[in-house]
């Protein structure tokens, strides 16, 4: 079956080296310093991106994080409820947002 998302392509990631490889160094030194392990263990980060990778709705993203988190040790139920405090938090901003429209709605009304 073709989809637009294509599974095989996050191990193409390294490509987009290709056209700047200067900036593509650099993102890979931010990249690596902020998933090193900090303040923060690395497996705590990697069920922190694959929340954020779930809120963002990256399915590349999605794929990497799983394994990381994986792999650093995480297990199911960690990481379907770091997944559901993402729905959690983009539920709640979606909602808050309702403010505006209800201002705007006011303010149009009066």
């Amino acid at each position: 079956m073709e989809t637009y998302y294509h599974p095989q392509d996050l191990s193409k990631f390294a490509e987009m080296g290709k056209g700047n490889p200067e900036l593509w160094e650099k993102f890979l030194a931010y990249y690596n310093a902020v998933f090193a392990e900090g303040a923060l263990t690395e497996r705590e980060k990697a069920l922190i991106a694959l929340a954020v990778a779930h809120a963002v709705q990256c399915p590349y993203c999605i794929d990497a994080y799983t394994q990381a988190c994986l792999q650093q040790g995480s297990n199911i139920e960690e990481m379907t409820e770091a997944v559901h405090v993402a729905c959690a938090i983009r539920g709640g901003a979606a909602l808050v947002h309702g403010v505006q429209m209800r201002n705007v709605a006011q303010k149009l009304s009066m």
